[in-house]
């Protein structure tokens, strides 16, 4: 399973850090999305999400709403199969316009569904 991880960070801090690095230690197929690094955790980062050239089933979020506004053309031209609005990420408007295109979206931590063994489902 492919998951893109907007809002990536080089920043051992942060929590985009940490989720990718237990997608990673799982097993995910993990595409950190940024335009501040070339990768992040020894993989290549795109800097848009127009460069991902996958199939991607899960794009975790972590940019401010603000931010997030902006994405919404191209995280509707990703069509993932779902989209994971951690904490401090959320958008009604984003999110109603994912749904409406068909989009399964969750207001929910990755870190916390990663060990609950719930972010699969």
């Amino acid at each position: 399973m492919t998951v893109a991880i907007l809002g990536a960070s080089q920043t051992p801090s942060r929590y985009s850090y940490m989720a990718q690095k237990n997608l990673m230690q799982e097993g995910y197929s993990v595409i950190p999305v940024t335009p501040k690094y070339s990768e992040v955790l020894e993989v290549s980062a795109v800097d848009s999400l127009s460069k991902i050239g996958v199939k991607v089933d899960t794009l975790t979020i972590y940019i401010s709403p603000e931010k997030l506004d902006n994405q919404l053309q191209a995280i509707l031209e990703l069509s993932p199969r779902r989209a994971i609005f951690n904490p401090g990420t959320e958008s009604s408007a984003v999110e109603a316009a994912l749904r409406e295109a068909g989009i399964e979206t969750e207001r929910a931590c990755t870190l916390v569904l990663l060990r609950t063994g719930q972010f699969e489902n």
